[in-house]
Formats: C-alpha cells, sequence, structure tokens
C-alpha cells in the first residue's frame, strides 16, 4: 500500500512538473513576444525579419539564469550574437530579472539545411560544413522542390498596391518582370524617394513570380546584406560556394542598391553575378533612392548594367493618389466610420511619403479605438501634430495665383479684375478651387483675395470646378498638372 502511496506521488509530482514547464513556456513566449516587438520598432521591419524573427527559444535553467536562444543556422547565430547580444541579454534582464545571461547557438536536433555545391547538386546535411545565410534565404528544400517566400512580406503584393499618375508605369513593369512571358527588359531599376512604394513592389515582384514560377529561387536582400555576405564568405575564404550560390538564383531582388557605393570589390562581385543571370535569361530588380547616373563612387561597367534594361521612377504621390491609398487602407478597418473631411485632411496635409500618410491614419484611427472616441477633423489636428508639422509646407493664394497664371499664360492682375471673358472667368475660378483645397483659408478670405468678391463667388466657383472635374477630363487634367506643380 505505502509503494503504491509513493508510486502515485511521483507520478503526481512529474504531471506538476510538467505542467510548471508548459506554464514558464508560456510565460516566456509572451515575454519574447513583447521583447521583439520592441526589436522591430527599434531595427525596422527588415532587419528584423532577417535576424530576430527566426529566433527560437530555448530553456532557462532556474540555477545557473542562462537562457537558450537558437538560430537555424552558425552563421546567422554567430552574427545575431556579434551584433545583437547585449541588447537581447538587457532586454530579458529587464523583462525577468531571474535571467542573468543569454546564450545564442544553433539548435542541437535542428536539421541542416543542403547546401548547393557548384555543379547543382545537394551537400549531405549535418556533414560539418556551415550553410550560408544566403542558402537560407533561397527558402527551404522539400519534396515538391525548391522554392521561396523567405523575406518577402506577405501584405506587399500587388493587389495591395493602389496605382496612380505617378506609379503606374514601375508598377506596370514591375508586373512585366514577375510574369510567366519573358520580359522585354532586364534589369529592371526602380527608382524613388523614401517610401514611395519601391519596396513594396520588390515583395509584390517575389510573391508574383513565386505564383507564376512555384519552383523558382528567389533571393530578396538589402544592399547592406549583400555586403554583409561577401565579407563574410571573403573572411571564410569561401568565395567560390558564394559565387555559385548567388548565381544559382532564378529572381535576384536587391534593395537600396545606393549603399554598395565606394565598395570596389563588392561591385565587381554584383557586376559578375548580374552578367552571369543575364547571360542565363534570370530576371534582376534593384531599387534605389536615386538615379543610376547619380549613384556617386559606381564605376561605370556598373552604372551601364544597372541602367541597360528599364529605369522605373516612382514619383512623389498626388493628391489624387494620396486620397485613394487612405481610401484603399480604411476598408481594412470596416465598419469604423473616417469622415471624408478627415481623409481629405490626411491627404493634403501628409505630403512627403506614402509610408507617413499610412502611419498617420493608423495612429489616428488606433486613438480613437482605444479611447473610444469618434474619428473627427479635431481629433486628427489633436493626435497627428508631429506627423502635421513635418510635412507642412505653407502654400500660400499668391502662390496658387502666381502658378495658374503661368499655367493658363495671363496677367497675375486677372485675378482680380472684373472681367468676365471665358479665358480669364475659368483659371480664376481654377485658382479659387486650388485655394480652398490647399489652404486652411475661409470661403471669405478667398475672397478678399481674389478682388475683394463674396464668399458666395467663392463657394459656386469651388463647386463648378469639382462638378467639371467629373465631367471634362481636360479640366481634370489641368487641375492634376497644377495640384502636382504646387506640392512639389
Amino acid at each position: 500500500m505505502v509503494q503504491k502511496n509513493d508510486k502515485a506521488r511521483v507520478a503526481k509530482r512529474a504531471i506538476d512538473e510538467d505542467l510548471m514547464e508548459d506554464a514558464e513556456a508560456v510565460n516566456l513566449a509572451a515575454d519574447w513576444a513583447d521583447i521583439s516587438q520592441g526589436l522591430r520598432k527599434d531595427l525596422g521591419h527588415q532587419l528584423h525579419s532577417q535576424w530576430i524573427k527566426p529566433i527560437q527559444l530555448g530553456m532557462l535553467c532556474k540555477e545557473t539564469g542562462t537562457l537558450d536562444l537558437y538560430l537555424p543556422t552558425e552563421f546567422s547565430a554567430n552574427w545575431v550574437n556579434d551584433r545583437f547580444h547585449d541588447r537581447l541579454q538587457l532586454a530579458w534582464k529587464i523583462m525577468r530579472s531571474e535571467v542573468r545571461k543569454v546564450k545564442i547557438s544553433v539548435h542541437p536536433g535542428r536539421r541542416q539545411l543542403p547546401e548547393l555545391m557548384l555543379d547543382g547538386s545537394r551537400r549531405p546535411a549535418n556533414d560539418g560544413s556551415e550553410t550560408s545565410a544566403l542558402a537560407v534565404a533561397a527558402g527551404t528544400i522539400g519534396d515538391a522542390g525548391f522554392t521561396s517566400s523567405v523575406g518577402l512580406d506577405p501584405s506587399l503584393t500587388f493587389g495591395a498596391f493602389v496605382t496612380g499618375e505617378t506609379n503606374v508605369l514601375a508598377c506596370n513593369a514591375a508586373q512585366r518582370m514577375s510574369a510567366t512571358e519573358q520580359p522585354q527588359f532586364s534589369p529592371l531599376y526602380l527608382k524613388a524617394a523614401t517610401g514611395q512604394g519601391k519596396t513594396h513592389l520588390l515583395h509584390a515582384i517575389g510573391h508574383a513570380y513565386l505564383t507564376a514560377h512555384p519552383r523558382a529561387r528567389i533571393f530578396y536582400c538589402s544592399a547592406e546584406r549583400f555586403m554583409v555576405e561577401f565579407v563574410q564568405a571573403l573572411k571564410a575564404n569561401q568565395m567560390i560556394e558564394f559565387k555559385a550560390r548567388l548565381r544559382s538564383f532564378d529572381l535576384l531582388l536587391v534593395d537600396d542598391i545606393q549603399f554598395i557605393i565606394g565598395k570596389a570589390s563588392a561591385q565587381e562581385e554584383l557586376l559578375y553575378t548580374i552578367d552571369a543571370l543575364l547571360a542565363e535569361g534570370k530576371r534582376l530588380v534593384f531599387a534605389a533612392d536615386r538615379a543610376p547616373q547619380a549613384l556617386d563612387g559606381v564605376e561605370p561597367r556598373l552604372l551601364s548594367r544597372l541602367s541597360m534594361g528599364l529605369v522605373a521612377d516612382i514619383q512623389p504621390a498626388d493628391i489624387e493618389l494620396r486620397r485613394s491609398i487612405l481610401e484603399s487602407k480604411l476598408t481594412r478597418f470596416a465598419p469604423l466610420d473616417v469622415p471624408d473631411d478627415v481623409v481629405d485632411f490626411l491627404a493634403r496635409t501628409i505630403t512627403r511619403n506614402v509610408r507617413e500618410l499610412v502611419g498617420g491614419l493608423n495612429k489616428l484611427i488606433a486613438y480613437a479605438q482605444l479611447t473610444g472616441q469618434e474619428v473627427s477633423l479635431q481629433l486628427a489636428e489633436e493626435q497627428l501634430t508631429d506627423i502635421l508639422s513635418a510635412n507642412r509646407r505653407r502654400i500660400t493664394i499668391d502662390e496658387i495665383q502666381r502658378t495658374v497664371c503661368q499655367f493658363y499664360r495671363i496677367d497675375r492682375a486677372e485675378m482680380s479684375s472684373k472681367r468676365r471673358a471665358r479665358a480669364v472667368v475659368r483659371p480664376r475660378q481654377v485658382a479659387m478651387y486650388l485655394a480652398k483645397v490647399l489652404t486652411p483659408r475661409s470661403y471669405p478670405e478667398i475672397g478678399r483675395k481674389f478682388g475683394g468678391r463674396d464668399h458666395s463667388t467663392v463657394i459656386h466657383a469651388v463647386r463648378l470646378i469639382e462638378d467639371l472635374r467629373k465631367r471634362d477630363a481636360d479640366m481634370d487634367g489641368d487641375v492634376r498638372s497644377l495640384l502636382r506643380q504646387l506640392e512639389s
């Protein structure tokens, strides 16, 4: 009887220990989610996705206070250990007082990915060789073959990309690059300022290409990461393997190519890679914040390769495109009501880049939902002061009048004159409409700037131009051109 009771106590103790371990694992996972989210904000989406997101939690040793963190390869473990160990250890110490040390290593039970050999065969796993991050980034190998979406943001697709006059060329070129048929141009070079959508298109090309070519080998990276890979291979005396792996991809996507400036050896390797991939009919897409000819410190041969295909320029989004982007994003928050005047206000005032525009909308909606308030123009002005002040470039009515007169080739005095000839009245009405759209001035204030006209005259002009834009393509084109001039 005593023996049975002892067995029961042992079994109960084992169950309790298992439950405690499960609870501890859940708590560790919750803490890691908070730490990972904080690192994502500090490091940015790209670095976080490449190096922090793949980390797996191990056990926390209560005696030594050591927490094990695992990465899939020796290369990635060394890279994270060199650059983020102190930050990770500090974050865990703040989160949990019992964590005194963080240990970063390769998971002991994880199957190594096969490494690609020069002849295209695969080296057996777990043979003691190190698998490069290039091979990991390319994807995983299964029975179905070699496919990949690693490093691609699932939300950045062509379906989520809103097009307008300023980006339609780049979007169409990107879709051609990802189609089944061979594109007429390669490489494709996307040029745009920060936050205008070039990275979105890079990811969209990757997703669409994988849909059309399910067994494709894709490599997406920043120029900075290319440099890291290159230097690591150089130090490890693995340049032959590095070149072989890099040139085995079907689609190469390189972001922020401007950061490869001045690195002569890396430029040379990229040049040879471009030549090798193009010779085999592979596809290449580069993105940068400036045109190839404006890249200082890049040797002429590489410049000629970057510009030999198609250079697609993405211009800053005009007000119509900004409004369309906001309306597209609002579908995610249905049935939340966001008044039209708030959408119009955000589209008119947040003009620097699309990323800030969407960020402003998200911040406004999050604040309204968390506080239970309704989204209103007043709430937008109160909660987005930092974004609005950074974007505010005051356009004056005088500037509008001057630009409209130059556009229609009439004398500036006609803005205040009493003449009613059609060639004068219509430009004057367009200027009144733009003054209402682009400035915070009231109808009476605008009227006074146009020769002391009554506010009802301004209201009539604004409504008339709004109606003409819907019915008359020429008038809509004129207004769009003027908006771009004034907002540039």
